[in-house]
């Protein structure tokens, strides 16, 4: 008592005075009233309360109770559970009527559950009559005592079964149905396991009911006595003081009901690869040394060894993996249409190229996209192709089960089974577990099937020190590279990539980045990555499709997209700066006047763009976008020039292509590492534009170019794109193809050798 106040106490440290003593005073007022009754009976047992124990009547009755319950529980069991898995899992007509009938037995009193059975079981009913000329009465037996406790439990293990299955997460039976697993396997292998601490403790809260279970049992079948009809038949004919010993029994046999149920709900304590014990729900800084760091990523060590032989040799092991498209095969042919709620999936594209990014905000229906072509969604409309493979066609009535499509699919949770190591998943994915449940393979069996692929990905991805752990005492990004490992193990015919890299630190995530392109550019496999991250989708994907409210707004090869983006929206979730709307004014061969906040700015229209100036007239609203590195400013009225400009990029000069001056004032000077970059704010009707320029203002003119300075930008033709007008945005979801000229380069990562378009 003691030790529980001080422990009060700590509790109550810092928290609210007022209200938690209060709080503590009213349950442990609660809890005396449930305990004191529990505890009053010690007092009073008389002295042959274990000899009573053994009488015949009593060890018959007990018997009799432990069968009957035991007999129900199974019979719940057997038909309960998969009613509370289809109540867990699917969507039917009469699902809430279902789900109040079964909470029904716990609202009505026990005496008339009897009643209503004796009506349908009794002897003289249709059903009754029928078993009990078979030689199987339903009143007065073991099997009426089984039916009664077994109505009256029903709600107890059916509702906590329900739970069980509805706290599983419908990716982990997602992801293991594209592991190539059947339904039943995936339930055997996934659902079962992860259910299952649920339903034994609900299966152990319906036995201590059915046990204790009397106005029903009574009523159905007073004859042979159980624990509960003895303890009422001896209240009756001995009293109180004859009734003590069963019915302490009785609480003897609850409270040890009630303790196995709660152990039941536990999940067992796992063994770590060092042999030290951790809890499933352990935080994954828990042991964080065990392995080298579980927590730490990794990312200098790894990248040492990326040119040694053992390296090139796990390289090729995994390359071998997706060696299995037909070289020049098609890629992905999309038209997936579907109704969700008041979001409209109709998403239409069709591509060659091996490496597919799609680009998109979030909710823009990437995910949803990926779900369909992994066979988790299947389109009310359209037809879905991959690697050649015919996936779904709604006119001719085809689609493939996930199950059967051999597809590399990790999605943005990863998915892992929580009931496995690593080891145990991949080997799981590459069908390892097939004969057996992969949760049988002990940590270091590599001899299974699939073992030695297993091997060569955990050193390949760095994960063999963690092999065998499990996802909880994993960080985020080490649960990513399992999800990787996963798919590419599996040796699919095309690979799935729902935001691979978002939860990795920046080293890693570029250096994972690297060996993903490096395997990409070694497999015959076509692979579809979903990314928020333009830079990531510019440099591992030929093609970039972008998406927006469930439909495509372009498509076409990485530098095309990023050169040309078709419309403003485009290019803000390009992440291109600097785009502004203007009005036509003019329209010549090759170049569009455009009227921009008082100012005519001459914007080049080049062949090959898809809106040529002659589709253009006076009066349209069209978008533009300036290059922040052709951009200068000239001072304002204090006529002081900006720094110079590097030599890489010097000020445009006034020439053939025109050049604009527009008034403004300097609103912000953005910190960069060699200096600051102004923001121009251009005023005009309404709220400002902004423009950045990649002028650079280094320490020594900081006190020159001051925030609220008034400035001009000279903005050469050369310096503006025309986008696509406003009407480019609309719902048609037919895409927009860009067929435009590059873009200027800069190089960017330090020492990489890579290129890429002016973005940012």
């Amino acid at each position: 008592m003691k030790r529980w106040l001080m422990s009060l106490r700590h509790a109550m440290h810092g928290q609210h005075r007022t209200v938690l003593p209060v709080f503590a005073l009213l349950g442990g007022f609660f809890l005396a009233f449930i305990l004191l009754p529990l505890i009053g009976i010690l007092p009073h047992l008389p002295a042959d309360t274990f000899a009573d124990w053994t009488g015949p009547k009593v060890v018959s009755a007990l018997l009799i109770s432990l069968a009957a319950a035991t007999g129900a529980v199974l019979f719940l069991t057997v038909f309960g559970v998969p009613l509370a898995y289809l109540l867990a899992r699917y969507e039917f007509p009469g699902k809430g009527f279902i789900y109040v009938l079964v909470h029904i037995p716990i609202a009505i009193p026990p005496v008339v559950a009897g009643i209503l059975l004796l009506l349908v079981f009794g002897p003289y009913t249709v059903v009754g009559g029928a078993f009990t000329a078979a030689g199987l009465p339903l009143t007065d037996s073991i099997a009426a005592i089984v039916l009664a406790q077994a109505f009256v439990a029903c709600p107890f293990l059916v509702i906590g079964a329900r739970e069980a299955f509805a706290a599983i997460d419908p990716t982990l039976e997602q992801v293991t149905a594209t592991l190539g697993r059947s339904p039943w396997e995936v339930f055997r292998h996934v659902t079962w396991p992860l259910a299952r601490p649920g339903i034994r403790s609900g299966m152990a809260l319906a036995w201590v009911r059915a046990m204790g279970e009397f106005g029903a049992t009574a009523v159905v079948a007073y004859y042979p006595h159980t624990l509960s009809v003895l303890t009422w038949q001896r209240f009756q004919y001995a009293g109180l003081s004859g009734t003590l010993p069963i019915a302490f029994l009785q609480l003897v046999v609850g409270a040890i009901g009630v303790g196995i149920a709660f152990a039941l709900a536990r999940q067992p304590r796992r063994v770590t690869g060092d042999g030290h014990r951790a809890a499933p729900g352990a935080e994954a800084a828990d042991g964080v040394t065990q392995a080298g760091g579980a927590m730490g990523e990794s990312s200098t060590a790894p990248m040492a060894r990326d040119a040694t032989a053992e390296y090139r040799a796990d390289l090729a092991a995994v390359v071998k993996l997706g060696a299995r498209s037909e070289p020049g095969g098609p890629s992905f042919a999309v038209d997936a249409r579907r109704k969700l709620g008041s979001f409209a999936l109709d998403i239409r594209f069709e591509t060659s190229s091996r490496t597919v990014a799609v680009l998109g905000p979030s909710g823009s229906g990437k995910s949803l996209l990926l779900k369909a072509l992994a066979g988790l969604l299947r389109p009310e409309a359209g037809h879905l192709a991959a690697a050649g493979q015919r996936l779904f066609n709604a006119a001719d009535g085809i689609w493939v089960a996930p199950d059967r499509r051999r597809v590399g699919y990790v999605p943005q949770q990863f998915a892992l089974l929580p009931h496995m190591s690593v080891r145990q998943q991949i080997l799981f994915a590459a069908g390892g577990g097939r004969r057996d449940d992969a949760a049988a393979f002990g940590p270091g069996d590599d001899c299974a099937e699939g073992g030695a692929d297993t091997a060569a990905i955990l050193r390949f991805l760095d994960l063999e020190g963690l092999a065998d752990r499990y996802p909880q005492e994993l960080s985020y990004g080490q649960q990513q590279r399992v999800g990787l490992a996963r798919a590419l193990v599996r040796r699919p015919d095309f690979l799935l990539l729902d935001e691979p890299f978002t939860a990795l630190d920046t080293p890693l995530r570029f250096r994972l980045r690297r060996d993903l392109l490096r395997i990409l550019s070694r497999l015959d496999l076509p692979v579809m990555l979903v990314t928020h991250d333009p830079a990531e989708a510019y440099e591992l994907a030929e093609e970039v499709v972008m998406v927006a409210g469930g439909r495509v707004l372009q498509q076409g090869r990485r530098e095309e997209v990023f050169a040309s983006p078709a419309s403003a929206r485009v290019a803000a979730l390009l992440g291109v700066r600097n785009v502004f709307r203007g009005r036509v004014v003019s329209v010549e061969p090759g170049r569009v006047g455009v009227e921009y906040r008082g100012t005519t700015v001459s914007v080049p229209v080049p062949d090959g763009t898809p809106m040529r100036a002659g589709k253009l007239q006076a009066g349209d609203a069209v978008d533009f976008l300036a290059e922040p590195h052709r951009l200068a400013l000239d001072g304002g009225e204090s006529d002081v020039p900006l720094p110079d400009r590097p030599a890489a990029a010097p000020p445009p000069s006034d020439g053939a292509d025109g050049v604009a001056m527009l008034d403004g004032v300097i609103d912000v000077l953005l910190p960069q590492v060699s200096g600051m970059r102004p923001v121009v704010a251009v005023a005009g009707e309404g709220a400002p534009d902004y423009w950045e320029c990649d002028s650079v203002i280094g320490e020594g003119e900081a006190a020159t170019w001051q925030v609220g300075a008034p400035v001009r930008v000279r903005v050469p033709g050369a310096a503006l794109r025309l986008l696509g007008p406003p009407e480019c945005e609309d719902a048609s979801g037919e895409g927009i193809r860009r067929r435009g000229g590059g873009a200027d380069a800069i190089v960017v990562g330090g020492g990489d050798a890579k290129r890429y378009p002016r973005f940012r």
